[in-house]
């Protein structure tokens, strides 16, 4: 039988091989494209735009591109890109993922795949994981496009409409995931298409591809509108009754999963709380979801991990990296009952009137590519739903950095304590260290520690990140300590200071193992950069959150069989950190099924989206008449009027309901009677309508001589009902996926009734829709000082 990891294996061998090829050709060019003076190289781009005019493809001119970036970089930055680093950027142009180790020089690499696809003019989005990156490299690296002639924009939150447009017209654009995200989602609530921001999506260089199109992929974008009604002291009752709950006697909690559920007994204790007869009766559906969330937030939401309380407000962190996420709330009521936990003021929640995944965002690009230090346990997850491959570039130097096995300790207790004491052992000799921790809470609780022994340190946490890069930028100096959430600092580099090589480089230490191997990875990489010597271990205990979620019980039993009991003492074992391994896989495996659930209900909304926005933009786009889109509405609803009201033998149709209509829909009140309608067919009844109301869009059209201000007052009627429909659709779709699960226990696929039942919505907006712009557009009154808003 075949080997598979034998195929996987030769087929990245057979995939280095052919990029090492390319990357010959890229460099015999070294010696022609360095005998050029400035203003030949510089010229170099209009030549390349002059060739692609001219039928060449960006693959024919690839080779000699990249040689005069190469030569361009080293001109103005005074650097020079390697031969893996070409390859790195070859793998970017294809439309995969570099994974590129820690100190490799991504930034640089990015430089090739850039230049040569920012020459078509289509545009060029640079991606990264916050504003303070997208600036830097932004200033940074622009000065090298700018010499070679392109325009370089760098789109931030604080732009205003035109600053925004000038970033988005630009050859190369950086910007954020979520402004990317949220230019397009306002785009498509325009009013006037000069109001429009974005080009069409082209291609997108995602840097730090793992943090923004997997961790992020499950929270949606949401732009916000009026407040949704709700009944807040809900919230304050719901959480005053889980508080009384006992655990295991009155609920269950599944760490794995982290779900919260009622037993029977805590079912009873609802039902003389709320004093109802059966809690999950129909209309109690609003209760029974509030309890729901009080639940969540009491017993699977912790304080100082998951969020934090400031100046009175619950602000999320960021699970993955440790950082604040300002201006996020959790959806469906869940953050109202963190809100009502935390004893604060509850906010209102909004309506959602936009609202995408980042898997759906990218996924509309025409190319898509991106580069970590780490993708590799990801790799079929961005295959299956991005359509990339992970190509590992082999590091530029051998690396030196020594990974010891993880230590396993009974408890917290004796597991900070051991931290503790290598931190001051190697304090003691000047060593830099760098100590990763999973929540705020445990960063402070170091801290501590390490004052009692007056170590000097610095502690970077979601409380603390203002000062972010300059921290991690120092955190290799000799002596330096430094407290980091995760993968703070996540694209800065720390370089070693003097001498710090000598004694063994800087040394990560790890805390707790993070529920993805990729973060442990993303920390163990801040050591042993570009050959660096460097040193890296992690403490466990059998009390850290992933060893009570997964196989804590097993590894607890094996150190009664070997005997362990002391409270201090530690297994040090290859064996422990595969079966930690182990568990971080099954976790992995629940996250991507989570992550590929998402995106299957989020695909229906996906299509829906697809062809609201599409309609919506040709409201928007047409210039000259909406005629080809009023009457064609105006036409199809008399359709389906008609046919209501002509069901069955000739004498049960209600002519009367079709008089209503036509009298309160399409014309003057006192213009059309039942008479008129007698003695026709069902045909003749459309076309009679019909004609009616193509009369009345005449006159309305005579009333407005000028075409233009015709034209706007369609537009403005038709998009003040197609917006108030979506919002109130997007909040129905909400609530049927909520309620849908329950179908499963009837033998049902959820997914699949979510997406007929989605489908059948969908329609029935469209028909509304239909059905009010008619009968707003035909019972308007037309003013001549009429003005757009």
């Amino acid at each position: 039988m075949a080997n598979p990891l034998r195929k996987i294996i030769e087929s990245d061998r057979g995939t280095l091989k052919r990029l090492s090829r390319t990357a010959d050709q890229v460099m015999a060019y070294e010696d022609e494209i360095a005998a050029l003076s400035d203003a030949d190289l510089q010229a170099k781009t209009l030549y390349f735009r002059e060739q692609l005019a001219n039928g060449k493809t960006l693959d024919d001119i690839l080779p000699e591109a990249f040689a005069v970036v190469r030569e361009a970089a080293k001109r103005v930055l005074g650097l020079f890109p390697f031969k893996v680093q070409i390859m790195g950027s070859l793998v970017l142009h294809g439309g995969n993922i570099a994974e590129m180790r820690t100190g490799e020089g991504k930034t640089l690499t990015a430089t090739m795949a850039v230049y040569l696809n920012a020459l078509p003019a289509k545009g060029v989005h640079v991606v990264t994981v916050n504003e303070y990156l997208s600036e830097r490299d932004g200033e940074e690296m622009g000065e090298l496009y700018k010499w070679l002639g392109l325009t370089v924009g760098i789109n931030v939150s604080e732009m205003g409409p035109e600053e925004k447009r000038e970033a988005y017209n630009a050859d190369i654009t950086y910007s954020t995931n979520s402004e990317i995200g949220f230019d397009f989602l306002r785009d498509n609530m325009v009013a006037r298409k000069e109001d429009r921001v974005q080009r069409p999506l082209n291609f997108a260089l995602v840097d730090e591809v793992d943090s923004i199109l997997i961790d992020e992929a499950r929270t949606p974008l949401i732009i916000s509108g009026a407040p949704a009604q709700e009944n807040k002291q809900l919230f304050y009752k719901a959480d005053k009754f889980v508080k009384k709950l006992v655990e295991e006697e009155d609920y269950t909690v599944d760490l794995e999963t982290k779900t919260v559920n009622l037993t029977d007994e805590g079912i009873d204790k609802g039902e003389q709380e709320f004093n109802l007869p059966n809690l999950y009766e129909q209309g109690n559906s609003a209760l029974t979801h509030h309890i729901d969330q009080a639940l969540r937030a009491n017993y699977t939401m912790l304080n100082n991990k998951d969020y934090v309380v400031r100046d009175g407000e619950v602000v999320l962190v960021d699970a993955f990296s440790g950082r604040i996420q300002e201006g996020r709330r959790f959806s469906d009521g869940l953050h109202q009952a963190l809100e009502a936990k935390e004893k604060v003021q509850v906010q209102e929640d909004n309506r959602a009137m936009a609202s995408i995944t980042y898997q759906n965002l990218f996924r509309r690009y025409n190319k898509l590519s991106g580069m970590t230090g780490t993708a590799q346990t990801e790799a079929e997850e961005f295959r299956e739903i991005y359509n990339m491959e992970v190509i590992t570039i082999p590091t530029n130097r051998p690396i030196q950095r020594v990974d010891d096995p993880d230590l396993l300790y009974p408890n917290l207790h004796s597991k900070f304590d051991a931290v503790v004491e290598l931190v001051d052992e190697l304090h003691q000799k000047g060593q830099p260290i760098l100590i990763g921790t999973v929540a705020v809470e445990t960063s402070e609780y170091l801290a501590n520690l390490l004052n009692q022994r007056n170590i000097p340190h610095n502690v970077l946490n979601a409380k603390n990140h203002a000062k972010e890069a300059e921290i991690i930028a120092n955190a290799g100096q000799k002596g330096a300590v430094t407290i980091a959430t995760n993968m703070a600092g996540r694209g800065t580099d720390i370089k070693l200071g003097p001498g710090v090589k000598e004694i063994g480089g800087l040394a990560v230490i790890g805390t707790e193992r993070h529920e993805s191997r990729r973060i442990d990875n993303q920390l163990r990489g801040r050591a042993g950069r570009q050959g660096d010597p460097g040193y890296s271990q992690f403490f466990l205990s059998l009390e850290d959150d992933l060893m009570l979620r997964f196989g804590g019980e097993r590894l607890k039993n094996m150190m009664e069989q070997m005997n362990i009991q002391e409270e201090d003492a530690v297994i040090k074992n290859r064996l422990i950190t595969r079966s930690v391994e182990s568990a971080q896989r099954r976790v992995e495996g629940n996250n991507y099924d989570s992550r590929k659930n998402v995106l299957q209900y989020d695909d229906v909304m996906s299509q829906q989206r697809e062809t609201f926005y599409g309609n919506r933009n040709q409201l928007i786009d047409e210039e000259d008449s909406l005629e080809d889109v009023i009457l064609p509405m105006v036409e199809r609803t008399i359709d389906r009027v008609v046919e209501n009201n002509t069901i069955g033998k000739d004498n049960e149709w209600d002519l009367y309901a079709l008089n209503d209509f036509a009298r309160s829909v399409l014309v003057p009140q006192d213009t059309v009677q039942v008479s008129d309608l007698r003695d026709k067919n069902r045909d003749e009844l459309k076309d009679y309508l019909y004609g009616r109301a193509k009369d009345v869009y005449q006159e309305k059209h005579d009333q407005l001589s000028d075409n233009e201000q015709f034209l706007q007052f369609t537009r403005v009627v038709v998009l003040r009902v197609v917006d108030n429909y979506w919002t109130e659709h997007m909040e129905n779709m909400n609530q049927l996926r909520d309620s849908i699960q329950l179908r499963g226990y009837g033998q049902l696929n959820p997914l699949i009734e979510y997406q007929e039942e989605g489908y059948r919505m969908f329609e029935e907006m469209i028909a509304s829709i239909e059905y009010d712009s008619t009968r707003l557009f035909m019972k308007s009154e037309i003013r001549q000082n009429l003005r757009s808003e």
